[in-house]
């Protein structure tokens, strides 16, 4: 194979839109994740702010947004992308619908996290007269940190792919070049570099995401 006629500027650009869709992306997923899912677990059966009625509309619209196919879901909010940012192409453009396909999935994520931390430290929380928001953020918060980086990896490698299916319609990134270049053209050699690229990105976010798991775990 070949690789002496690629354009290595255009692979490091790409390189630099497909991180920096999935970093912008990543962090207003968790800002609007957290609390969703945060909200979602307290509204649950038997917990402190339990409202059965509230937590089925939620859940039900998490359900939805979660099981639509992200493609479609990038069509689709076509007119909504453009009236928020002005365009619906490159960077820019990517950022809402991948803000909009995994904020549910980090908010369900984040749900199953806190409903693995012991019933018995929320009770005792209780009993001491703490308020809601201490129990949250001195209680749940503090013991299902490991549990809520590992969600913020998987969410991560999510958006990564995610990033790079937006090159369907322009978004931009590795995904965009290689369609355009590795598939439109023929070009192999851009089509493996791509893939390589992609392969490793995932590794690194994984290798990082245990290790925050491992560190932030108590021993």
């Amino acid at each position: 194979m070949d690789f002496s006629h690629i354009d290595w500027q255009d692979i490091a650009q790409a390189t630099l839109d497909t991180l920096t869709m999935t970093g912008f992306s990543l962090f207003f997923t968790i800002l609007l994740g957290l609390p969703l899912g945060i909200f979602l677990f307290m509204t649950g059966k038997k917990q402190v702010l339990e409202q059965r009625g509230v937590y089925a509309v939620l859940s039900v619209m998490v359900n939805v947004l979660r099981s639509v196919p992200f493609i479609i879901l990038l069509i689709v909010l076509i007119p909504f992308t453009l009236l928020l940012v002005g365009t619906s192409l490159g960077v820019a453009g990517t950022i809402p619908p991948l803000v909009i396909g995994t904020t549910p999935f980090f908010a369900r994520l984040v749900e199953n996290v806190l409903r693995e931390v012991d019933r018995g430290i929320i009770e005792a929380c209780q009993a001491m007269g703490a308020k809601t928001h201490q129990i949250i953020l001195q209680a749940l918060l503090p013991e299902a940190l490991p549990g809520l980086l590992a969600a913020a990896t998987v969410t991560t490698i999510t958006l990564v792919s995610y990033a790079a299916m937006s090159g369907v319609i322009g978004g931009g990134g590795l995904g965009d070049l290689a369609l355009r270049y590795g598939y439109q053209r023929f070009q192999t050699d851009v089509m493996i570099v791509t893939v390589a690229i992609l392969i490793l990105l995932v590794q690194l976010l994984q290798y990082a995401g245990d290790w925050l798991v491992i560190h932030f775990s108590r021993k």
